[in-house]
């Protein structure tokens, strides 16, 4: 008997068109995984039986008139439990929200509920998304797939653990800082950061509303092709002979090789390597300009997340886990003159890095430069914790602060992934790049 949740979302579609599998029984065989799953409680806040069942029937109905919405209609999906869902509870792994239940989805799961796509429920993650790491002691901790005793990576903590446990073909996520990236890389699977105010966020839990974006965490780039088209509503982009051949990759040196651990470091240079025996050529790149947003980032991200929550943690604080409160806190001591500058220097070195790499198809960086730390010592040194944080988010916020899409990708290393960058808004010529890259890993 074929084991369906092994599959990719892409193979999941076919059989259903090709009449293999029938949406009822995919979706029936995801929840009965979820139920009997050990580490479901510390991956699902909520499983939404009801309505994935409901939504499979509409699916399965549709294959067999031959009218499927999408190539993914009928595909079982997680999402991050910061994307409102009518009925059910959206919390964003906080106590600040506990109880809440918003009366309408998300904009982007309208979308993808009209392409088809079957929700499973909503995965755990950071408190308000605000760590790179996926460590939560209010809700749950997730675990990474290669070690159930360290974190998963985060925010989107659950939505890549959900995939890489087999308890979804693909999950919904958001990234603001790297919440995509830094997961699907500690997980082994693919990411996709897309371009900031690409989709709609409304009924997304804001953290940080001008950075914060919505993303895809698969096993595959067809399947994150595949998810994009979905979320936005649209057809699927072409990834047919994808080549590296004749392609230019900028490898940049400007801090995010600094201080690299040797399993990330080995395993990037491998990649390099690889990459460049399938043709692409590949040029060392400083852009020192990147280094003042960087610099900045405590300014732009925190006074922004504390204008948007700092009434109700002034009011309940108590109730967060204090990590991730006092990072929040942060934020009221700036002014807005100096968040206004901080923004203005953000502009300009933007203007600095598309100048820089305007001959390349792609910027290449490791994806986090350490690995999944484990939960305990997290837990037990505070020091730890905040240092470990600040380098898990750093490489991916390259990506945040530039304003461009993003990919990561397995490199065969366990839980060390490679990061291609790209310009604004071109989604679908990375997916391409990042297809023919894939090939080049495998």
């Amino acid at each position: 008997m074929t084991d369906w949740t092994g599959k990719s979302a892409a193979e999941l579609g076919r059989a259903i068109g090709a009449g293999e599998v029938d949406p009822v029984d995919l979706a029936q065989a995801y929840l009965d995984k979820i139920a009997a799953h050990p580490l479901r409680d510390r991956i699902y806040a909520r499983v939404t039986p009801d309505r994935a069942l409901a939504e499979a029937k509409a699916a399965s109905a549709r294959a067999r008139a031959g009218m499927r919405l999408s190539p993914l209609d009928g595909v079982p999906v997680s999402w991050k439990d910061l994307f409102d869902t009518a009925g059910v509870a959206t919390e964003a792994g906080s106590k600040l929200l506990e109880g809440r239940v918003p009366e309408t989805d998300a904009e982007v799961l309208q979308t993808a509920t009209a392409m088809g796509l079957v929700c499973l429920g909503k995965t755990h993650l950071s408190e308000l998304a605000f760590s790179g790491l996926g460590l939560n002691p209010v809700t749950a901790t997730p675990p990474s797939v290669n070690d159930a005793e360290a974190v998963a990576g985060g925010s989107s903590s659950g939505a890549a653990a959900s995939v890489a446990f087999g308890l979804a073909a693909a999950a919904v996520g958001s990234d603001t800082g790297g919440s995509v990236r830094i997961p699907a890389a500690w997980n082994d699977l693919v990411g996709l950061k897309t371009t900031a105010g690409r989709m709609s966020l409304v009924g997304a839990v804001p953290l940080a509303s001008r950075f914060d974006t919505v993303g895809p965490l698969c096993r595959t780039v067809e399947d994150a092709a595949l998810m994009l088209a979905a979320l936005e509503g649209r057809r699927v982009p072409d990834l047919t002979g994808a080549s590296l051949e004749g392609v230019r990759f900028a490898a940049l040196t400007t801090i995010v090789m600094d201080g690299l651990r040797p399993e990330p470091a080995a395993a990037y240079q491998s990649a390099l390597e690889r990459l460049g025996a399938a043709g692409a050529e590949i040029v060392p790149l400083d852009v020192p300009e990147v280094a003042i947003p960087m610099g900045d980032a405590a300014v732009l991200y925190t006074a922004e997340a504390w204008a948007t929550w700092g009434d109700d943690i002034t009011d309940r604080g108590d109730l967060m886990f204090a990590p991730i409160r006092e990072r929040f806190e942060g934020g009221k001591a700036f002014t807005a003159a100096e968040y206004l500058r901080a923004w203005e220097r953000m502009m300009q070195a933007r203007a600095a890095w598309a100048e820089a790499t305007a001959g390349f198809d792609a910027v290449l960086c490791p994806s986090a430069p350490n690995l999944p730390p484990k939960v305990d010592r997290l837990l037990s040194d505070d020091d730890y914790y905040v240092t470990e944080n600040l380098l898990t988010l750093r490489n991916t916020r390259v990506g945040n602060v530039m304003g461009l899409c993003a990919t990561t990708l397995p490199t065969g290393t366990p839980s060390c992934g490679i990061s291609l960058m790209a310009a604004p808004m071109e989604e679908d010529r990375l997916l391409r790049l990042s297809a023919a890259a894939e090939t080049a890993l495998a």
